[in-house]
């Protein structure tokens, strides 16, 4: 239910909150952790001031990045969870990085929807407006786009409706875009410490530092996640697939399959960019993303053969662990 201090808090099937440590087993070979979302095994020994956490079952899905800290290490955020919202403050909206949260998004699987936070900052409805309809191209049409005011129940409402009972909620986006105020609106009380705003530009300070799982009234759990800087991509060919559908669909059209949108003859995708279908900004975050993704591949592949590791270890490894049936947190 939270992470802080290196102890999660598991909520027991009887309601109890037990603060646990990882098993030895655990954290000596893959050095797997629990993360925010995961059902866990837990053992409470006779005298011991702390459960332990002996086994984390099988994820459904999992909010993945690469390990900032790591040259080619995955490292898993959240799991568990049915929806990813994208919180970024209207007036500020940044494309480039928006582009790349939607990607990593869309590679959970999870339903998808962005939140511009802070409307009431705006110039004006017209700049609320503009930012609004350029957000909703980039995003496309399976993503929903709304837009959240400070005071206006409506629009809170209308995110809430997205966390029905029995389901969970990633809330992602960098510090500072108003996250917890949002849950705080959410669940219609201060439950989120926020910083103060500056009088100057109306900008709040981060200060959510736990992944925790807050319970919205009359619906399910939300993940106020603390703002996430870095967000390397890791295994992110189908969140690009999903981010640029367009840019895709266009590149079945190319002459050769293997075409890299680059020099070669018959390029569909470059014709796009050339006629106006595709704007060049979008084409060049496009290249840069998949190119990320394709070093690190790289970079993963010469780390396994450091590591001796045969092509049906790493499959064997990659292969998902078949599901079992869900546990109460």
């Amino acid at each position: 239910m939270k992470l802080d201090r290196g102890y999660p808090l598991v909520k027991c099937a009887d309601g109890r909150l037990v603060r646990c440590e990882h098993a030895t087993s655990l954290v000596k070979g893959e050095k797997l952790r629990a993360v925010i979302g995961d059902f866990v095994e837990v053992n409470a020994p006779e005298g011991h001031d702390k459960g332990i956490i002996e086994a984390i079952c099988p994820r459904e899905r999992a909010f993945v990045r690469k390990d900032p800290t790591e040259r080619a290490v995955p490292q898993v955020l959240a799991a568990n969870f049915d929806r990813v919202i994208v919180a970024q403050p209207l007036a500020e909206v940044n494309l480039r990085r928006l582009e790349r949260e939607l990607v990593l998004a869309y590679e959970t699987g999870a339903a998808v929807t962005v939140v511009l936070t802070k409307a009431d900052l705006a110039e004006s409805e017209a700049q609320v407006e503009e930012v609004a309809a350029r957000v909703r191209a980039l995003a496309g049409p399976e993503v929903r786009t709304l837009v959240v005011s400070d005071g206006n129940a409506e629009s809170v409402e209308a995110v809430r409706a997205l966390m029905p009972e029995n389901t969970t909620t990633v809330l992602i986006g960098k510090s500072g875009v108003g996250k917890s105020s949002l849950v705080n609106m959410l669940v219609g009380e201060d439950v989120q410490e926020t910083g103060s705003v500056r009088e100057g530009d109306g900008k709040g300070r981060h200060t959510t530092v736990s992944r925790e799982m807050v319970a919205v009234p009359g619906g399910g759990y939300v993940v106020d996640m603390p703002g996430v800087r870095g967000l390397g991509l890791w295994d992110a060919d189908a969140g690009i697939g999903a981010a640029f559908a367009d840019i895709e669909q266009a590149a079945e059209n190319c002459r050769f399959r293997d075409c890299k949108h680059e020099n070669e003859p018959g390029c569909a995708v470059r014709a796009a960019v050339e006629a106006g279908g595709i704007a060049p900004e979008r084409f060049a975050s496009y290249q840069a993303l998949k190119q990320e993704t394709a070093t690190l591949r790289t970079r993963r592949e010469e780390a396994r053969r450091m590591r001796g590791e045969k092509a049906s270890d790493k499959k064997r490894a990659a292969r998902p662990a078949k599901s079992r049936g869900k546990k109460r947190r």
